[in-house]
């Protein structure tokens, strides 16, 4: 599979962002709150993803920039666990990753956590499906 992160991936759809985040499913996995919404559709990749980072928190846009930046990278190197799972569903998965914490975060802090929030998605994704 290609590691790439292409505009297609990019949850930028309004009506699917209001979806996502009118949808009451979420969970946290520090320094991130995570909203996921299911939505019937086939698509050519099965997850949309958005970073966002708050301005509150974050007052400059270069340290707003550079947290979307790692998280996007750690996402897209890692992104097949989630993609395994999904390829064969005729669902499309819109995926939220709000950056909760207070300080800059290093890579591998940012990588190690959206590998365990994509395991824990599969978990979720198993339970809804068995």
């Amino acid at each position: 599979m290609k590691q790439t992160f292409t505009k297609a991936e990019r949850l930028s759809s309004r009506k699917f962002i209001e979806l996502l985040f009118g949808s009451k499913q979420f969970f946290f996995q520090y320094p991130f709150k995570i909203l996921y919404h299911e939505i019937e559709m086939k698509n050519q990749f099965p997850v949309q993803l958005l970073v966002s980072v708050s301005k509150r928190n974050f007052k400059n846009a270069v340290d707003r920039n550079r947290i979307k930046r790692l998280v996007r990278e750690a996402y897209r190197k890692n992104k097949e666990i989630i993609y395994q799972k999904r390829k064969d569903q005729p669902k499309l998965l819109l995926l939220g990753l709000i950056y909760t914490g207070k300080t800059i975060p290093e890579y591998a802090e940012i990588e190690q956590k959206i590998i365990l929030i994509l395991h824990r998605l599969n978990e979720l994704n198993g339970k809804a499906a068995g």
